[in-house]
C-alpha cells in the first residue's frame, strides 16, 4: 500500500503507459493476449480497437487491476503493476477514471449525487465536494441539470454524467470503454469531443472501441489487437 501512495504523491498528471510482452492466459487454456508490447506516452489519446474476442476486455482489466498478466511487464507512470500488492490497489485506482459503456450510474441519486460519491466516500469535505462537482458538471455541459435524476435523462447525456464521475477526483488516466457502444452517431461524436477535451487538459485517455466509423471521424492513434495479439501498422 505505501508503494503505490508514495508514488500517487509525486505522479505527474498524464502517464506514460507501458506494456512489454504481456501475455494473459486463463486457467481454461483461453489466452486472451500474446506476447503484446505497446507504448502510450504521457498525455497522449488513443484508440484500442478490436472485435469482441480480441483482448481488449482483458486489457483494460489489467490496467484497472482486476486481473493480473500470466506473464510480461505492465508500468503506468512510474508504478510498476507487478509491485502493486493487493491492498494498495484501492490507492492505484485513484489515479485511473474509467468509463463503461453502460454508464453505470445510481438511479435513485441526482447527477449532483452521482458525482459526488466517489468524493464522500474519499472523506472530502462538503465544500472541496461541490466545488469538484460543478466543475466536473461544467466540464461535461450539465451543469444546469445537477439536480435531476438520471431517468430524465438521454443515453448521451447519461454517459456524460458517468464521464464527469471518472474525471471528477482528476485522475492522470482515464480509461473508456465501449463508451459509444449504447449511443447514437450525433451522441457518440459529442462523447469523443468531451474525452479529446479532457485529454487536451493532460489526462492520458485511452478508448477501447469496435467502432471504426467514430475512430476516422476523431482521427487519433489505433492500438489494434486481433485474438490477443497486437497488429503492426495501424499508428
Amino acid at each position: 500500500m505505501d508503494d503505490v501512495k508514495e508514488k500517487e504523491s509525486t505522479e505527474q498528471f498524464g502517464p506514460e503507459i507501458v506494456f512489454e510482452n504481456v501475455t494473459k492466459e486463463y486457467p481454461n487454456g483461453v489466452r486472451a493476449l500474446d506476447n503484446v508490447s505497446f507504448r502510450v506516452a504521457p498525455g497522449e489519446f488513443a484508440f484500442l480497437m478490436g472485435h469482441s474476442g480480441s483482448g481488449k476486455s482483458s486489457l483494460i482489466k489489467l490496467l484497472m487491476l482486476e486481473e493480473r498478466p500470466t506473464s510480461g511487464r505492465i508500468s503506468v507512470g512510474n508504478i510498476d503493476l507487478g509491485s502493486v500488492r493487493s491492498s494498495g490497489v484501492p490507492y492505484y485506482r485513484r489515479l485511473v477514471g474509467i468509463v463503461f459503456q453502460d454508464f453505470r450510474i445510481i438511479s435513485s441519486m441526482t447527477v449532483f449525487e452521482n458525482v459526488a460519491f466517489a468524493l464522500e466516500m474519499l472523506g472530502q469535505s462538503r465544500k472541496e465536494i461541490e466545488k469538484q462537482v460543478l466543475a466536473a458538471l461544467d466540464l461535461v455541459g450539465l451543469l444546469e441539470k445537477r439536480n435531476e435524476k438520471p431517468d430524465c435523462l438521454s443515453g448521451g447525456e447519461q454517459q456524460r454524467v458517468a464521464i464527469a464521475r471518472a474525471v471528477v477526483n482528476l485522475p492522470g488516466l482515464l480509461i473508456a470503454d465501449e463508451p459509444t457502444g449504447n449511443l447514437d452517431m450525433e451522441n457518440s461524436v459529442e462523447i469523443m469531443k468531451i474525452l479529446q477535451k479532457i485529454n487536451k487538459m493532460g489526462a492520458t485517455v485511452i478508448v477501447a472501441t469496435h467502432e471504426r466509423e467514430i475512430v476516422a471521424e476523431i482521427g487519433q492513434r489505433v492500438i489494434e489487437l486481433n485474438h490477443g495479439v497486437r497488429l503492426l501498422g495501424n499508428e
